[in-house]
């Protein structure tokens, strides 16, 4: 039997999700949300399943493309 006592090792997911609780990081919870149904929306509507939801999705996709790219220039901004 091995007497020593065991220390926790981190796994990788631990402390993955220590900053979950912040008010920017709800945010982009959300977002992403909100581009994942977007880009499945698009699928449906840019194959023709669901031709009256290709302008929605449509107008989704690029709309949170356009948001992603300002939150990315705005943390590279805050990070130099």
């Amino acid at each position: 039997m091995d007497a020593r006592p065991k220390s926790p090792t981190p796994t990788p997911l631990q402390g993955a999700g220590q900053h979950c609780g912040s008010r920017e990081a709800k945010m982009l919870r959300w977002a992403l949300g909100f581009f994942i149904f977007a880009l499945i929306a698009a699928l449906l509507g840019f194959s023709g399943i669901a031709a009256a939801s290709a302008g929605i999705a449509k107008i989704l996709f690029y709309l949170f493309l356009i948001l992603f790219l300002i939150t990315l220039l705005g943390h590279l901004s805050r990070r130099t």
